[in-house]
């Protein structure tokens, strides 16, 4: 899992701390009459009666789908905002009230993933920080261990969407270490070939599978069939994201 800074979580409405509960922009009552209005009629209604009931209910129908409608707007165009209590919901009802005209639809998805890839990430690091590893140190051994080959540091800065001056300095302390070794480049020596030792095979293995254990008991909240959406939503968002981000920047 990709580390996310707290402040970008912050940036998008999910500041640690952020207090639960309803705020002045929770949704409205539609506050949409009764269709019948009150006056019920009685078995010797005429036709032109009927009709005019008739008509009151389709009225009152079109005032509920406004009413409806305009409770999306309010709610930041994605709706349900208002039920729920996580840390995002509350900011966003709190941007709501002080800029109603803003669509916080973005910041209910952008923060609310940000919020969970940073609660996610303080526990899953607990058993790297055991074995006295950082995240990004993990994700370098966790490269060379999945891919199965040996890779330049070129190579582990794209896996890893790190910066080559960061792996640089990661590999040097691994390799200090006796978890990763280098081997030079007949042809050229300034490129280095990297790969697992026994030692950092054996700490990837034992790692990973409290990971997945942890990652298991979290997602246990959905079943498998929302696991699955939720997979090839963030998917779809992913791809879209990685094929198409330099057309994003502004």
């Amino acid at each position: 899992m990709t580390a996310t800074r707290g402040r970008t979580a912050a940036g998008n409405g999910a500041p640690e701390g952020a207090a639960d509960g309803n705020a002045p922009g929770d949704r409205p009552a539609t506050g949409v009459p009764d269709a019948a209005g009150g006056a019920e009629t009685t078995g010797g209604s005429t036709p032109a009666d009927a009709d005019t009931l008739d008509t009151s209910q389709a009225d009152d129908s079109r005032a509920g789908d406004r009413a409806r409608g305009d409770d999306r707007v309010a709610g930041g165009g994605r709706g349900g905002d208002a039920e729920r209590n996580d840390t995002v919901a509350a900011v966003v009802r709190q941007w709501q009230t002080v800029r109603p005209d803003l669509d916080t639809g973005p910041m209910e998805i952008i923060g609310r993933v940000n919020r969970c890839a940073a609660l996610l990430q303080q526990a899953e690091d607990a058993p790297l920080r055991a074995v006295g590893l950082s995240r990004p140190e993990f994700d370098l051994l966790g490269a060379l261990r999945r891919t199965g080959r040996e890779l330049t540091p070129g190579d582990l800065a794209r896996e890893t969407f790190s910066s080559g001056a960061a792996v640089t300095k990661r590999l040097k302390q691994l390799t200090e270490r006796g978890l990763v070794e280098r081997r030079g480049d007949a042809r050229d020596r300034r490129v280095a070939h990297l790969r697992l030792t026994d030692a950092g095979r054996d700490v990837v293995d034992g790692v990973l599978p409290e990971q997945l254990a942890y990652e298991s008991a979290v997602l246990s909240a959905l079943d498998d069939g929302s696991q699955g959406e939720l997979a090839d939503l963030l998917g779809e968002l992913l791809s879209r994201l990685e094929g198409h981000m330099r057309t994003l920047r502004v």
